[in-house]
């Protein structure tokens, strides 16, 4: 079928959308019963309105041709190749053209817009969209929610780091109403970091860009598997890193960090003092004898003095999997018992690890070129509850970064808040205090 056909076979439907949005929209007002009483009998006026704007060059097959030029961010465009500094560069005079040209509209408050609402904030929605280039231009002047506006909502929120639910919640308003020149000044800010972390990459790394959460295996200029990920609370932040990944523990024990035990540990066992023995850590001390928890001053600092290690299982914090690699801080990349945080948009909640989802993925992916490691060895190592190592042949370099905006090499310009306020540009969009 080709494009053509596809379009009139789409009207059925569309017809049927305007018909729901019609009976929806309270066009009862004097105006529409004024063009009512001059209709053509069994006609249906507020779906003829809705389907006439349609019809227009604003709304009609010119627009459905345009957005099709509109594209989501590419799933395999790395955040870091050798091309993002230059292509970020490209985008600093996008951002430089709208913000001479006055930026875009605040979108009023509102507690949601979605799909099929009539709302005066639409309007603004539209002009919004429409200056970032989420949304094209001839579809502004129209305060319907409609098919359109939820796909550039969707859009905004893929380049922004937000769910891609189509809806305008607090999250997505507030993303929305940072100035533009706020955004100008982000990429301006990031181009400095990018330069010098986009040299000397090498075929194969993995990339962790904290502002965005997220987890990246990028081999020959292309993310090949790309991960959420739960990174450090703006309180204990994790730190950039430049290392190379050297072994991966299949069901490891856990070390607590000495910062770990005298900001959470003794602060817990002071409250509960069954709270060791109910998540599976053991106490040693300096000759490896294990102790009791009653043996401890937990009023004092005692407890800074001994080794607290909990066993592997399901419950263990670093759930199955911990990907190690050389550095200074004592941290981690490592599955998780909590996998419902990576369903939050706001996913700065460790104590400076990297927790990544569908951690094993990423694992076949690492020992890929390393013997005796296909995914099925993977597999039965996780599976099998026991304590094992595969050191990886080929170390892969690992990359912590800190971009908060920049434009991959599908040219779409995408923005991170500044969660750790590194930019120097305010707070960030989104609270810390948010739950999204």
């Amino acid at each position: 079928m080709s494009e053509t056909d596809d379009r009139f076979a789409e009207r059925p439907n569309r017809r049927r959308f305007l018909r729901r949005l019609a009976g929806a929209a309270a066009l009862a007002a004097a105006g529409g019963a004024a063009r009512r009483s001059a209709a053509a009998p069994g006609a249906d006026p507020a779906l003829d309105a809705l389907i006439g704007d349609n019809q227009h060059d604003q709304f009609g097959q010119t627009f459905d041709q345009a957005s099709r030029t509109i594209r989501m961010p590419k799933p395999t465009a790395p955040t870091l190749s050798p091309q993002t500094a230059d292509i970020t560069q490209q985008a600093i005079k996008t951002y430089d053209d709208i913000v001479a040209r006055g930026g875009w509209p605040q979108v009023p408050p509102v507690d949601e817009l979605h799909l099929g609402m009539h709302h005066p904030s639409v309007l603004d929605l539209r002009t919004r969209l429409t200056v970032s280039g989420d949304l094209d231009r001839n579809a502004v002047g129209n305060d319907i929610y409609d098919s359109y506006v939820e796909a550039a909502v969707r859009r905004f929120q893929a380049r922004h780091g937000l769910s891609t639910d189509g809806i305008v919640r607090q999250a997505t308003l507030l993303a929305m109403n940072v100035p533009a020149a706020t955004r100008r000044d982000q990429l301006k800010i990031n181009i400095s970091r990018l330069k010098t972390l986009t040299t000397n990459l090498g075929p194969r790394y993995v990339v962790v860009n904290i502002p965005a959460a997220r987890v990246e295996a990028i081999e020959h200029d292309v993310a090949v598997s790309r991960h959420t990920a739960v990174v450090g609370r703006p309180s204990r932040p994790s730190p950039d890193i430049n290392s190379k990944i050297v072994e991966v523990n299949f069901n490891p024990y856990w070390t607590v960090p000495v910062s770990i035990v005298r900001k959470d540990l003794i602060p817990l066992m002071e409250k509960e003092p069954d709270y060791l023995a109910n998540n599976h850590i053991r106490i040693y001390d300096v000759h490896h004898n294990e102790l009791q928890a009653s043996q401890i001053n937990w009023y004092s600092d005692d407890a800074v003095h001994y080794t607290f290690r909990q066993d592997p299982g399901d419950f263990n914090s670093l759930g199955h999997i911990r990907i190690n690699f050389p550095s200074p801080y004592g941290v981690y990349m490592h599955d998780t018992p909590e996998k419902d945080l990576f369903g939050e948009d706001f996913r700065y909640d460790s104590s400076g690890c990297c927790r990544v989802q569908n951690v094993r993925q990423l694992v076949y992916w690492l020992l890929d070129e390393t013997k005796g490691w296909p995914p099925e060895v993977v597999d039965q190592a996780v599976e099998s509850g026991n304590q094992e190592n595969a050191r990886l042949v080929k170390p892969v370099p690992l990359h912590w970064v800190y971009v908060t905006a920049w434009s991959a090499s599908d040219g779409i310009v995408q923005f991170r808040e500044d969660i750790y306020n590194r930019d120097g540009l305010g707070a960030p969009a989104i609270p810390p205090v948010t739950k999204l």
